[in-house]
């Protein structure tokens, strides 16, 4: 099963959603067109988009304001993508040259800059006042999730209640913004609207927790990423945090130490590995995200059967299952 199977239902749409996401992205400016025609190339699944239109399916059909929703949700989220690798000094973004490897951290904290304003300016422009809400809502959780993230990577003192913030700040939070657009554009119910809303947390909080675990099982061909990265760059993800409580003190310590490295290249990602994996770390943690995964199937059960319907129950076992 591949995205393009599973999104389907809203293929058509989303061809008209590229096109003109194109045109909202050209610019007079010779440098920032050079730049935003680059992020186009970059462009990945676009499963945020293809929810938003989902969304609007579900709950009624997609109309001319689902594809400015659409818009403003891979605005945001290219220009978050963007300001992620500066933060983490990434030179590669989905098997190209990042544009800060390309054009440095100036340019590329700008051009970030540039995609937000321009989501903002596009829904002011059209007077969609509920959409700015939620993307501006969105923008303030992904920011303190960022910096919470920091915060306890520096200590490397993280409880899984702090994951889970953290976790649904910089990933959810958007995923659900886009449903809950995605449903605002087609109906005025509240009840779909939120339990749209409730789908894309819990769907979100899986998919994040599924990547972490990709780190520790999965192939870097397929993944596009070094497995062992996020111990290297001292992220603690629910599969360590949960070894690591149910570790003796001694054990603990050593693998703070190995963590506290401070070159990378240093780090014993191997060693982290075998011990998250003797403690039951990546069992707990695929538990876990199962659990959100049935939340958000739950969230919609009561929608009539419908292809986006489906689509979206679809979505779901592809979190679930992916390797990449």
């Amino acid at each position: 099963m591949n995205i393009k199977d599973v999104v389907a239902s809203v293929a058509d749409e989303i061809q008209i959603f590229q096109q003109r996401y194109k045109v909202v992205l050209h610019a007079q400016n010779t440098l920032v067109d050079k730049v935003t025609r680059y992020v186009l190339r970059q462009q990945g699944k676009q499963i945020r988009p293809a929810m938003v239109l989902l969304a609007a399916q579900l709950c009624g059909g997609v109309t001319e304001s689902t594809y400015r929703a659409a818009i403003m949700v891979e605005l945001l989220h290219s220009a978050t993508l963007i300001h992620d690798d500066v933060v983490d000094g990434a030179e590669m973004r989905r098997g190209l040259a990042s544009i800060n490897a390309l054009w440095k951290n100036k340019i590329s904290v700008l051009i970030g800059d540039y995609l937000l304003s321009k989501g903002l300016l596009y829904s002011l422009e059209y007077k969609d006042y509920g959409f700015l809400h939620m993307v501006s809502e969105a923008v303030r959780r992904m920011s303190e999730g960022e910096i919470l993230q920091i915060q306890k990577t520096r200590s490397l003192d993280i409880s899984e209640e702090d994951y889970l913030s953290v976790i649904a700040d910089k990933t959810a939070s958007l995923i659900s913004s886009a449903c809950a657009m995605g449903a605002m554009s087609a109906t005025v119910d509240e009840g779909r609207i939120a339990a749209l809303k409730c789908y894309g947390e819990y769907l979100g909080l899986a998919f994040q927790i599924r990547d972490d675990l990709l780190d520790y099982t999965g192939d870097s061909k397929k993944t596009g990423k070094q497995m062992g990265i996020d111990i290297k760059d001292k992220k603690i993800t629910l599969p360590l945090i949960y070894a690591l409580l149910h570790a003796p003190a001694s054990e603990q310590k050593a693998i703070r130490s190995i963590l506290k490295s401070s070159r990378k290249r240093a780090v014993k990602s191997g060693e982290v590995i075998a011990f998250v994996t003797g403690k039951g770390g990546l069992t707990y943690a695929a538990e876990v995200a199962e659990g959100f995964a049935a939340k958000a199937v739950a969230s919609i059960s009561t929608f009539p059967d419908s292809p986006a319907k489906k689509s979206l129950l679809l979505l779901v076992d592809f979190v679930m299952k992916r390797e990449y």
